[in-house]
């Protein structure tokens, strides 16, 4: 089925320079034809009057004698160019070469020849010459034959391309006319609900919409590994240098790359992945619109997990499994470079996200660590100026009043109590912070854990 379609298709891209070059060469013919009739009848006038004085020769007929002064005589008493003359058929009949001199191609420029006679092929030819009015001659009976065969031998090739390409094509449309069929009879059968029918019937009519019914798995197969290679080359190359990741990596890889990617069409509404679903496939999109969204950010681990990818148009792409993805690292060991490997944590949504919150943590970490060392200078501090008696602190008793921390009767009695007493109030301030040890549990990320190292050989697989 698809070889006939395409030896149709070809006939037909080839059928418009088949009827160019006919009406080409048969206007050229003609013109020519015409001339060496005109050059007949003078040759026969020509020897007619050959017993005649000033007597004609052939060298008369030839444009080197034009300055003979024997022509110039001949021609004041000649007949030739009367009995010659294509409006006069009495003497001699030009026939369907008539034309060429009552419309003065002949006397025409070489551009108005030239479309002229295109003209004039293109015409009898679509009309198997039955405009032709013809003398007796010969030859110019076998010239007609000829353009009415020509003709009738384009028209039933156009025919007959026609007729198989409507078969092919009416073939197709009722193999999808069938397919549709047996799809809603397994419908009913399951008793699916009508949203989800429609849904269904909506991809195979876009699936039909850009394809055709054509499989173009199928056709690439079918050629060889050069020209396969040539033409994934052509359509998904630049599609997958898109990708950050993927741009540096050289041309020999990605065309391993571009040999397993493979079509993928998705209709509006059509959830093309959902979050938390593994990563099976990489989507190269060609058209179409994708919506991406996740739940509480995203926070939901570091595993091989995707966000919610919703169709918003029917989409277009081109699918890089992942089974495909670690063949092709099994295959060229140059993925597993220091380069590569930068790229992948750079471009990686999981790295930059573990990133960020591994920042985030060192930050406060250490926001909390400076707080401590300010309060343990401003409480050493506090006791240096105590001890020389500067300060004139305070600290509330068991009642609620304040009572100051030094007693400067008696400094030496009261000193523990003033040192316990400050101790008790820095303590009570950091309490009052909540500030976590160093080593405390909360400072942890239990939720966000680093994402593991890009493994595409998959040693474990094949163990």
């Amino acid at each position: 089925m698809n070889n006939s379609r395409s030896c149709t298709s070809s006939h037909f891209r080839r059928l418009p320079k088949s009827l160019s070059i006919r009406r080409k060469v048969l206007g050229a013919i003609w013109y020519l034809a015409s001339i060496q009739r005109q050059h007949h009848c003078w040759n026969i006038q020509c020897k007619n009057e050959r017993n005649r004085t000033p007597a004609c020769t052939s060298q008369f007929l030839n444009c080197s004698a034009k300055d003979n002064p024997a022509r110039h005589a001949w021609l004041t008493t000649t007949n030739l160019l009367t009995n010659c003359d294509a409006q006069n058929d009495e003497n001699f009949q030009f026939g369907m070469f008539a034309e060429a001199f009552t419309n003065h191609v002949a006397e025409a420029s070489f551009i108005d020849k030239y479309f002229y006679c295109l003209w004039w092929g293109l015409r009898n030819l679509s009309s198997y010459g039955q405009n032709l009015m013809t003398s007796t001659y010969e030859g110019e009976i076998l010239f007609s034959i000829g353009i009415c065969i020509m003709g009738l031998v384009l028209f039933a090739h156009l025919i007959g391309n026609m007729q198989t390409y409507m078969q092919s094509a009416s073939a197709r449309l009722e193999e999808w006319r069938i397919r549709r069929r047996d799809t809603e009879e397994w419908m009913r059968h399951r008793q699916l609900p009508p949203e989800l029918q429609e849904r269904v019937r909506r991809f195979v009519q876009y699936k039909w919409l850009a394809t055709r019914g054509v499989d173009e798995e199928s056709i690439l197969k079918s050629l060889p590994m050069d020209i396969r290679r040539q033409i994934q080359r052509h359509l998904c190359l630049a599609l997958v240098r898109r990708v950050p990741f993927f741009a540096q990596m050289d041309d020999q890889l990605l065309d391993a790359i571009c040999e397993r990617l493979v079509s993928s069409l998705n209709t509006k509404d059509t959830f093309i992945v959902r979050e938390g679903d593994p990563v099976n496939e990489m989507l190269f999109i060609i058209r179409g619109q994708l919506e991406s969204s996740t739940t509480n950010g995203g926070r939901s681990g570091f595993s091989t997990q995707l966000h919610s990818g919703l169709a918003l148009s029917e989409v277009e792409a081109f699918a890089l499994r992942a089974v495909d993805l670690k063949f092709v690292a099994k295959q060229f060991k140059r993925l597993h470079s220091k380069k590569l490997q930068h790229a992948f944590r750079y471009y990686s949504h999981q790295w930059r996200t573990w990133g960020a919150c591994y920042i985030q943590s060192a930050w406060r970490r250490y926001t909390r660590r400076k707080l401590q060392m300010e309060l343990a200078r401003q409480e050493s501090l506090f006791y240096s100026q105590v001890m020389e008696g500067e300060v004139e602190s305070y600290y509330r008793d068991e009642g609620g009043d304040e009572r100051p921390l030094v007693d400067h009767s008696n400094n030496g009695s009261h000193l523990g109590a003033t040192m316990l007493a400050s101790a008790a109030n820095t303590r009570k301030g950091v309490g009052h912070q909540k500030l976590p040890r160093p080593d405390d549990s909360t400072l942890e990320m239990p939720k966000f854990f680093k994402p593991e190292e890009p493994d595409f050989y998959a040693e474990h697989e094949d163990s």
